[in-house]
């Protein structure tokens, strides 16, 4: 599906439908819209607001045909809703619900439209092209991989059509912007819906390494040979149980400059299938296991970005993948592992592996010597009861930068919420053998799981970001189709590129 941004008169335009936005509160036409309605002789005011009442709530939606009076077949009035409500994420999740309209239901090829509420003032030109062509290739997101009649797209091009030349180039840049980011969006949820059957440790790599090749990457992978040299004795009991060899991948993009402006570290969890090792979980919550390598798809999708917008910032990937099976084999309650970094830590459950991954991964990322280090988990079920499928958990020990993540989330259209860590949760993981346990009590427990963390990491600059909620949802959520969300790529990107 095409996307542009340009200079063009709406009644010049030659299309399947033209799409015009309308307030609920104020319900007053644009100069731009005017000319449409008196091309259509008051068609819009006198019919379709006055007479049929068009109330213009949000994403309400009134169709009529033209008569041959502009190019465009059919107009199509679209409710912004409030105008003091109307923002990019409203906007963006506006587009996605229309796009659905427009492409399942009527099955046009062209649409044209309007910059939706830029005559408010809310946002700017790019602002709002970005917003609009994020939620049209967000809604139109289906993943039919495995399914024998593929959903195929009817919408062939859509045009945003701008009243100023002076708009022109910065819309196309946030059309230009919003591809690369629903691009790794999408890569990240592809690879998140992926059957853990064929998304195994061995074939992410190879996809890691192909991601490389392609975007002029730095690319590093580790076996169980070479991880057992490096100590990552945390990580390889999680795995010890499968049959599949563990891997730990290293991807890096360095920008041209000589000295960038940061290193950025990422880590993400990379668990390609959860089934609780000997401390098995019950079948409805095994359903989707398949996800718990959502953290790895993230880094993979935000390293993808950030290699086509080339900030000016040096940023890692990490993710250490393998699967927690039980068998014979498997690492078992009341096991003492040395973590990389010399510490040990009593397994009291075998369910909470991502930890211990992650864990090792951080003593690694210190010997990267980074400005900031971010993970980035479906790590605990405590942060989906306190928060939700649709807030993001977020924690570590800079405040500024927590900040700074979660104000940039909020301008991506997704919601974080920062949970405590403090000093004294070391107590919860007592342990009577080792210098920790691996699990604490019933209480807290997404911040007790931070709190073990940070055993792990010297950076004074850490965020672990918990998506175990917002990964992948059961039902629809704004512009986001039920699976796989992609959540964190827009943030993290954004984060990024604003250093």
């Amino acid at each position: 599906m095409d996307i542009s941004a340009k200079h063009q008169e709406l009644t010049s335009i030659l299309s399947s439908i033209l799409v015009l936005g309308v307030f609920e509160d104020d319900k007053t036409l644009s100069s731009e819209q005017k000319k449409v309605d008196d091309a259509l002789e008051n068609l819009i005011s006198e019919q379709i607001i006055k007479k049929e009442g068009f109330k213009a709530k949000f994403a309400d939606t009134a169709i009529t045909h033209t008569q041959l009076k502009i190019p465009s077949d059919k107009i199509m009035l679209v409710g912004l809703g409030k105008k003091k409500e109307f923002n990019t994420t409203k906007l963006t999740e506006l587009c996605a619900k229309l796009i659905k309209q427009l492409d399942k239901t009527l099955g046009v090829k062209n649409v044209s439209c309007e910059p939706f509420g830029l005559d408010s003032e809310n946002f700017d030109a790019g602002e709002c092209a970005k917003a609009m062509s994020i939620g049209f290739l967000t809604g139109m997101y289906d993943y039919d991989k495995y399914k024998s009649k593929k959903n195929t797209p009817q919408i062939k091009k859509i045009r945003i059509a701008l009243k100023n030349l002076k708009d022109e180039k910065s819309a196309k840049a946030g059309v230009n912007n919003a591809k690369i980011l629903c691009s790794a969006m999408d890569f990240t949820k592809d690879l998140i819906n992926e059957p853990a059957q064929n998304a195994t440790p061995e074939a992410i790599a190879e996809i890691a390494k192909n991601l490389s090749n392609d975007l002029g990457l730095t690319f590093k992978s580790y076996n169980k040979k070479q991880l057992q040299q490096m100590k990552f004795n945390a990580f390889l009991a999680v795995g010890q149980g499968s049959e599949r060899e563990p891997k730990f991948i290293h991807l890096t993009y360095k920008p041209a400059t000589r000295k960038p402006k940061k290193k950025i570290v990422l880590i993400g969890k990379g668990i390609t299938f959860d089934s609780g090792g000997l401390d098995i979980k019950p079948p409805n919550s095994m359903l989707t296991m398949k996800t718990d390598m959502s953290g790895c798809a993230t880094v993979l999708g935000v390293i993808q970005a950030i290699a086509a917008l080339k900030p000016d910032v040096e940023v890692h990937a990490l993710s250490a993948l393998c699967e927690n099976m039980p068998s014979g084999t498997s690492y078992k309650q009341g096991d003492v592992l040395i973590a990389k970094n010399g510490k040990t830590i009593e397994v009291d459950n075998t369910d909470a592996e991502g930890r211990l991954t992650l864990a090792d991964v951080l003593t690694y990322a210190d010997e990267l010597d980074a400005d900031e280090v971010i993970d980035i988990a479906t790590l605990t079920g405590a942060c989906v009861v306190a928060l939700g499928q649709n807030i993001t958990g977020i924690m570590g020990n800079n405040p500024n930068m927590i900040k700074s993540i979660i104000q940039k989330g909020k301008e991506s259209g997704e919601n974080l919420w920062e949970l405590p860590i403090y000093d004294d949760m070391q107590e919860m993981l007592k342990s009577d053998i080792a210098d920790m346990r691996n699990t604490g009590s019933r209480f807290a427990g997404a911040s007790v799981a931070g709190r073990f963390l940070q055993n792990f990491t010297k950076s004074k600059n850490w965020a672990h970001i918990d998506i175990a909620g917002t990964a992948f949802i059961d039902k629809p959520y704004r512009e986001l189709n039920k699976g796989a969300t992609g959540v964190m790529v827009r943030t993290l990107t954004n984060y990024i590129m604003s250093i």
